[in-house]
């Protein structure tokens, strides 16, 4: 993984490119993301990554272990926290760097991971796409699941069976979207399309997986 940023999703609006042409986007606050710790191979950690902070949080809701940790690092406290992974320590920032929205440039395909809104215990229908049975000509089994399994053979219900049941709330990575606009200035991303979760849900922005970096 490369140093990505965490952020809040503030809801959707569209932009105009100069072709006059209407792109959907998602404006994803990432004002308030502040580096924490850098971790070298060469050193105790053992594995290279960057920690970093988003959301300040009161002393009061923290335990003596964690503020301390920030005291030590000499960063005010966050509410969340999260490390990224880099391939190297030469991948790694200064101690001192600055954190904030031009980490990513117009253009750049990212990943956005975030958590997806709650819809309660749902039936098959909804949950899982089933089509449904018969509607009509007596049959009493319009959004019902139909048959889990036999009694003889295989004389159980296979695990990851697809039943009713709570659905969303799920951990969800949507890949190879487009930053249409980096905005340093006001501390937020315009990215393409929809992403994962409600208005003011936290979400982790980070390089595409599967698209190339763009050429610096």
């Amino acid at each position: 993984m490369s140093l990505g940023l965490i952020g809040k999703k503030l809801g959707m609006t569209k932009v105009y490119t100069d072709k006059g042409e209407a792109i959907a986007v998602t404006v994803v606050d990432v004002s308030g993301n502040a580096l924490i710790q850098v971790k070298q191979t060469a050193g105790k950690d053992g594995y290279s990554a960057v920690q970093i902070g988003y959301d300040d949080q009161k002393e009061s809701r923290l335990t003596k272990p964690v503020l301390g940790h920030f005291k030590k690092h000499g960063v005010s406290p966050k509410r969340i926290i999260k490390e990224f992974r880099v391939t190297s320590d030469d991948q790694l920032p200064a101690a001192d760097a600055t954190i904030d929205a031009s980490l990513f440039s117009a253009g750049q395909w990212v990943d956005v991971i975030g958590t997806t809104k709650g819809k309660g215990f749902q039936g098959v229908v909804k949950r899982w796409n089933f089509a449904g049975q018969p509607q009509t000509h007596g049959s009493m089994m319009h959004r019902r699941p139909g048959s889990i399994g036999c009694r003889l053979t295989p004389g159980l219900v296979w695990k990851n069976q697809k039943m009713p049941g709570h659905d969303g709330v799920d951990r969800v990575t949507t890949q190879n979207l487009k930053v249409i606009q980096s905005r340093p200035e006001d501390g937020v991303l315009l990215i393409s399309g929809a992403i994962p979760g409600n208005k003011g849900s936290i979400v982790v922005v980070r390089p595409a997986k599967k698209k190339p970096a763009p050429a610096k």
